[in-house]
């Protein structure tokens, strides 16, 4: 191969990249805690996007169960879009582990 071919091969493999990020970006990603007390909907980066909470959790009692259920229902949807970006990249790569750390993402 020249220089010029890899010079292509490089610009391919960005344009890729660019539209794997711009697709999770789109996507959304949602997760809940205490039997769907509390849902969050995170992007495929993992950027929360927004959360929703059932009034019927909201107990000025215990805020701190409503707190560990937001952080539970934020955690899993994040775990699930980390997830979601390793399937991507392992179909881009063809299944070969490759340490891609991308600025951005996950």
């Amino acid at each position: 191969m020249n220089i010029q071919n890899l010079l292509q091969m490089g610009q391919q493999i960005q344009d890729q990249i660019s539209e794997i990020q711009e697709s999770l970006g789109t996507r959304e990603i949602t997760a809940s805690s205490g039997g769907g007390m509390v849902t969050a909907v995170v992007d495929g980066k993992g950027s929360l996007r927004r959360i929703a909470i059932d009034p019927a959790s909201v107990d000025t009692a215990d805020v701190e169960m409503l707190e560990d259920l937001v952080l539970a229902a934020v955690s899993e949807a994040q775990n699930q879009a980390r997830a979601v970006y390793e399937d991507e990249m392992k179909r881009f790569t063809g299944g070969l582990p490759l340490p891609i750390k991308l600025p951005g993402l996950l």
